[in-house]
């Protein structure tokens, strides 16, 4: 028997039983449906963080003084020496040895000192606690990865001028802070001379005051010559690793430690951006296996359709024998069968899963009162999920359509 002839039979028993086929067929769709609409949304919200993160800078570095030996082998693969424990150091804040060590560094453009503490800030009759940075008025405007909404960047003749987050400027107090106008901090006024833009949900800026350092030393009552971070621009982002190796290298020179008494940290955007993009790939494909299950329930569904399809074709199954059709005729029919069984939901389940895919940006739904969910629709995933779902379907009729290959045309021909 011609396998067009085959193909065309188990065509023939899908549309000869409706109701049992269609809703074998309907399982197959829910789980397609939901692969594809799982991990378009987990691929979605993987590259707006990813976009968020990008715009922090990924030629930027910071270091900071502390270090906890845990975060050198984070993760469930993490192994450590018998006896050694999680330690953490907190040593001397970071100096000007360690500023001019960063700036010998051929391959970094920028070196911004830095430091911060919290305040309590007065505008019109409120007061409240808000983070203060003091930076260096010359680099920062090169360094910092927020723009302006209004207003402008500090210069070096600012002493008492500040720029603001846009959340201070329009949310934390009940009254809008507008450009020019002044704030408080310990009873010294401080002119607004800039406004930052609102950013997404990573901006670093967003509610701090940034002062110029010589500033912010008096008003957080800092030494002369201690940092509390520093922040570093790299001239080429494909430098970052080598300029961590170096700086790691420098510090231990200045600093007086080694790997055992080290007591700094060196983190990268760089870095953040691919230990998120790690967590968020495992987490989409997480779900993306638990979607799948349903496409395991739906196997299910297939091969007891088979098999109800099996016994009441017996006789059907002995004619064709007695006709001449071999063994392997009766199995490509139903192999046949249930494939297009699971082609069909596939087909169907990846058209729903697009459309949901497509609806739900639409819809505006969010998480947490956040941006609007973006999906990304995979055509990889889909092609995987169309085969898949057809290999699945065959698979578990295998058995059934051996089954029926082996029925002998007399027994099969006595059935009722």
């Amino acid at each position: 028997m011609k396998i067009q002839k085959s193909l065309k039979i188990a065509l023939n028993i899908i549309i000869h039983s409706k109701l049992r086929s269609w809703l074998t067929i309907i399982g197959i769709i829910m789980g397609v449906a939901s692969i594809i609409s799982i991990v378009s949304i987990g691929n979605g919200f993987q590259k707006d963080i990813q976009k968020q993160l990008g715009g922090l800078g990924s030629d930027i570095i910071t270091i900071t003084p502390g270090f906890d030996k845990a975060s050198e082998c984070p993760g469930p693969n993490c192994r450590s020496r018998p006896g050694e424990q999680s330690q953490s150091t907190t040593n001397k804040l970071l100096t000007d040895k360690e500023v001019q060590a960063s700036k010998s560094i051929p391959e970094i453009l920028y070196v911004n000192p830095q430091i911060s503490s919290t305040k309590s800030v007065y505008y019109l009759g409120e007061t409240v606690n808000l983070n203060i940075d003091g930076v260096d008025p010359q680099i920062w405007k090169f360094i910092t990865t927020s723009n302006l909404e209004s207003g402008r960047f500090l210069i070096p003749s600012d002493k008492n001028a500040v720029v603001i987050g846009n959340s201070i400027a329009k949310e934390v107090f009940k009254n809008d802070i507008a450009l020019n106008r002044q704030i408080k901090i310990d009873e010294k006024p401080y002119t607004i001379v800039g406004v930052l833009k609102k950013a997404g949900g990573f901006s670093v800026d967003d509610r701090k005051i940034i002062m110029p350092i010589e500033t912010a030393k008096e008003v957080l009552n800092k030494n002369e010559r201690e940092y509390d971070s520093i922040t570093i621009k790299v001239k080429d982002q494909n430098q970052v690793d080598l300029v961590e190796k170096l700086l790691e290298e420098k510090l231990f020179v200045v600093r007086h430690v080694n790997k055992d008494t080290k007591d700094f940290t060196i983190l990268s955007m760089k870095t953040i951006q691919e230990k998120v993009a790690a967590i968020l790939a495992g987490f989409t494909l997480f779900l993306g296996v638990i979607a799948a299950v349903s496409l395991i329930v739906g196997a299910v569904g297939i091969a007891n359709t088979m098999f109800t399809s099996v016994l009441e074709r017996t006789k059907e199954i002995g004619i064709m024998k007695a006709l001449g059709a071999k063994n392997i005729d009766i199995m490509l029919i139903f192999l046949f069968n249930s494939g297009l069984v699971g082609l069909v939901g596939g087909i169907l389940g990846v058209l729903f899963g697009i459309l949901i895919a497509i609806s739900i940006p639409k819809l505006g739904v969010s998480f947490g009162g956040g941006d609007p969910i973006t999906t990304s629709i995979s055509i990889q995933v889909i092609i995987f999920t169309l085969i898949f779902s057809m290999v699945l379907g065959m698979i578990s009729g295998a058995i059934p359509a051996y089954r029926a290959s082996k029925l002998k045309p007399v027994k099969a021909l006595r059935s009722e």
